[in-house]
């Protein structure tokens, strides 16, 4: 039965020339899970937001979409709110309330639902989720995991049909976006909900969806079954990067046939057709430089006097002109370090230094002239103009001589972009200030897979010229392509430090891919480009020639 359809669908935002979406036909059957992909601003949002009332843009549209045979304006208030649910990228702007249980009762309270009903329909999604233990809690207390899992249950209590999730996981660190990947798996097979998803990281979204579609330009480019669009990528390495390792890995050493697609199947399929004598690359030698941009030791913080410590006894040594990441859960303090380390929040205890010098005896603001500059987790905070290129003149950016090109973005509104070009825009601001040390929390948020390997480009070039670059990321894959050293925080500490095929080879579920699916056949593997040059280098068994 189809419950939503779209057909001829063109948007294009207030003086924009080009259409956002451009032509865009699809449908949707009842308990279908749909995930759509696509390069950073080829209109995936734009689509998901269009088909919630709501949320749809100012513009100018043509085209039709139909909800159970309906065109959405003909919906009723009641039915658009409830029976089409969406879930955003960033859990605080849909937050409302103060209180966890208060969250999950707001959207039915708004719909008059009677009070006996309501307090059943909580009790029911908290249980369903295992948000009992954090029911009464301030939802500022939550961790990031937490909140989007509260966004979900908020959603879902009102019972819609459908379920659109915009990037859901792109602020969820790599054990909190599994938990959140596993609850719409549930969702999905327990109650038949219908589900249309936006999403960066594949790895484990795309086994377990029934269609895959991509987006290129505005358009729908592909459509169809996971295995089958993938397939169809062969040779299209801007669109086949983003795809699961495993189907990345086989499109490096096969001409044809259908892909793997989890890791057990890429485990499988390098058992069945590779040999193992060679399992492990020539070993890396990686020397800390012996210049300190960045130290921190014996860093105490906590917000107030009366609550915990953030960080407890913090020990840090950045090198400079490292690239350095550091990985952790949600909430265990690595924002806390990065404003710290900036000089935006003031330890009770220890001392920071940047390149020798303690951050107390910069005075006059000199820290931020030509030195240190933080890109915040949230950059639309940044934005101050009505135009990207207002934005870029008030901090003196020239945009000839960035190392990656913003230029069509120009006379945009900052807030008219995708969150990857949101990105690109606020990082470009932050270079205008020529820093030495440059602190990132968060950069890959929103960016397709082809965005990432250019921030890695951006950041090697940037290395080049003697910059230091310290990360705060959830995105393993990224930081094992990037980095010099990662690091994991843990409790307020940094309990482990190591060069990324180190660092990920010996973690269990901070590690990418790839080492999961080649590890105890071949070791030290963390990138598919690694994986493929064991395998080349072993060759092919007899029976798989």
């Amino acid at each position: 039965m189809e419950i939503l359809a779209v057909e001829g669908l063109t948007f294009t935002y207030p003086k924009c020339g080009a259409p956002a979406v451009r032509d865009v036909s699809l449908t949707l059957e009842k308990g279908e899970f749909a995930v759509l992909c696509g390069a950073t601003g080829s209109g995936k949002s734009t689509l998901l937001r269009m088909l919630k009332r709501e949320l749809t843009p100012l513009g100018e549209k043509s085209g039709r979409i139909l909800f159970c045979g309906k065109e959405l304006s003909e919906l009723s208030d009641r039915d658009s709110a409830a029976k089409i649910g969406f879930v955003m990228q960033q859990p605080e702007q849909q937050i409302v309330t103060d209180k966890v249980w208060h969250e999950l009762a707001f959207g039915l309270e708004n719909l008059g639902v009677p009070q006996s009903e309501i307090a059943r329909r909580t009790a029911e999604m908290a249980s369903y989720f295992g948000i009992g233990e954090w029911y009464d809690r301030d939802v500022s207390e939550l961790s990031g995991g937490q909140k989007q899992l509260l966004n979900l249950a908020a959603v879902l209590v009102m019972q819609p049909d459908i379920l659109i999730l915009d990037e859901p996981t792109a602020q969820l660190d790599p054990i909190a976006a599994s938990d959140f990947i596993a609850a719409l798996k549930r969702l999905n097979r327990d109650m038949s909900l219908t589900m249309i998803m936006a999403e960066h990281r594949l790895e484990e979204v795309v086994p377990i969806c029934d269609r895959l579609m991509i987006m290129e330009g505005g358009t729908l480019a592909a459509n169809g079954a996971p295995a089958d669009v993938i397939t169809q990528l062969r040779g299209r390495d801007e669109l086949l990067r983003g795809m699961p390792a495993a189907a990345r890995l086989y499109a490096e050493l096969e001409k044809g046939g259908s892909c793997p697609l989890t890791v057990r199947e890429g485990r499988r399929y390098i058992e069945e057709n590779y040999r193992s004598e060679t399992a492990e690359l020539p070993a890396e030698e990686y020397a800390v430089p012996a210049e300190t941009a960045l130290s921190l030791k014996d860093v105490w913080f906590r917000y107030d006097r009366h609550s915990r410590d953030i960080i407890k006894g913090l020990e840090l040594a950045v090198g400079a002109g490292e690239i350095f990441c550091i990985l952790g859960g949600n909430g265990s303090g690595k924002t806390t370090t990065l404003n710290a380390a900036a000089g935006l929040l003031k330890p009770y205890r220890g001392d920071i230094r940047v390149f020798g010098k303690r951050l107390r005896d910069y005075k006059n603001r000199s820290l931020y002239r030509e030195c240190l500059a933080l890109l915040p987790q949230d950059v639309q905070t940044t934005f101050l103009h009505n135009s990207v290129r207002e934005e870029l003149g008030e901090c003196g950016a020239d945009v000839s001589k960035l190392p990656y090109d913003i230029s069509h973005l120009l006379d945009k509104h900052p807030y008219d972009l995708s969150g990857g070009e949101q990105q690109l825009v606020a990082l470009a601001k932050v270079l205008a200030s020529k820093p030495r040390l440059l602190l990132l929390d968060e950069p890959t948020k929103g960016l397709d897979a082809n965005a990432k390997a250019d921030m890695t480009a951006i950041l090697r070039r940037l290395k080049a010229d003697g910059v230091t670059t310290v990360i705060v990321t959830h995105d393993v894959e990224f930081a094992a392509e990037a980095a010099d050293r990662c690091a994991m925080f843990f409790g307020g500490q940094i309990v482990s430090v190591g060069t990324p095929r180190g660092f990920f080879s010996c973690s269990s579920f901070y590690t990418t891919a790839v080492s999961r699916m080649t590890r105890g056949f071949y070791e030290g593997a963390v990138t598919v480009a690694q994986a493929a040059e064991l395998c080349r280098l072993n060759g092919k068994r007899e029976a798989a020639r």
